[in-house]
């Protein structure tokens, strides 16, 4: 069941090669193109069947019926006037961004068909290799409309995600960066900080603890610590929420304090265990 004509995907890496993969897996367009900054990656993509076609040029999007924005947040806001330019004003424009307030406020009025995206699905790998037309499927994506979005083209972009066995969630983008400042951003930061903080003559001695605890600390850099300025407020405020938990405990231990740790350690596993 073809949902469109032509689709575009500007950055195959391991999220835009991923969905340019399903899509052309799920016969959900005519023609899939796509463009990235490397040469190899487009090699890669085309040799993946991920796209039809791949160009340096951002050009190759004319014609497109549908642009899928997947580079980090600071090149999209970059982009979209580039973008502007390529495309007609029928064609319906999403990003994946994993921040998208400042993304869906700028886009929005750049794209007169544009809905903010983000699927939670991926990995701490990176690159189209890593790519799987099958990532979507059982995950979540979150589309974060606005007041003056399109309602057609809102149930157009939910019916793709669909299609592509995700679970499709609505909601405001200021509440998606609140709550992803909590189950998404500080998680990073903690596992970041975590690895930091293991001397490394003891790493000999790590099992899979520190491995599964810190498994996230190998992503990408750049990506996050712009996804970390993109969200600053809601995450300093998360942040402070760890602090405050680490704090709590390390009273409990420094005051020998078994009932007061033990009751903490009990509430930490059963929302746990909810999760």
């Amino acid at each position: 069941m073809r949902l469109f004509k032509k689709v575009a995907v500007i950055g195959v890496g391991l999220i835009g090669g991923s969905i340019a993969a399903a899509i052309k897996k799920n016969n959900l367009a005519g023609t899939v193109v796509g463009t990235s900054r490397h040469k190899k990656n487009l090699l890669l993509a085309k040799r993946r069947r991920a796209i039809d076609k791949g160009s340096q040029d951002l050009s190759v999007i004319r014609g497109a019926d549908l642009v899928i924005i997947a580079v980090p947040v600071g090149s999209v806001l970059r982009l979209a006037p580039q973008i502007a330019k390529l495309i007609g004003p029928e064609c319906i424009v999403f990003d994946v961004a994993s921040t998208k307030q400042a993304i869906v406020t700028k886009l929005s009025r750049v794209f007169p068909r544009y809905v903010g995206s983000h699927p939670m699905a991926g990995s701490e790998k990176r690159g189209i290799t890593n790519s799987d037309p099958g990532m979507f499927k059982g995950s979540t994506c979150i589309l974060t409309p606005t007041p003056k979005t399109d309602k057609k083209v809102l149930l157009k972009v939910r019916k793709l995600w669909v299609c592509l066995g995700a679970k499709v969630i609505v909601m405001p983008s200021a509440s998606h960066d609140r709550a992803l400042s909590f189950v998404s951003h500080l998680p990073h930061i903690a596992a970041f900080s975590l690895i930091n903080s293991v001397p490394q003559q003891y790493f000999k001695f790590a099992a899979s603890g520190l491995r599964d605890t810190t498994r996230i600390a190998a992503s990408d850099s750049e990506i996050w610590s712009s996804i970390f300025l993109s969200n600053r407020k809601n995450l300093l405020f998360a942040v402070r929420s760890l602090e405050k938990n680490i704090a709590a405990i390390k009273k409990a231990i420094a005051a020998k304090d078994i009932n007061n740790l033990n009751k903490i350690l009990k509430s930490a596993k059963k929302k746990r265990d909810n999760l």
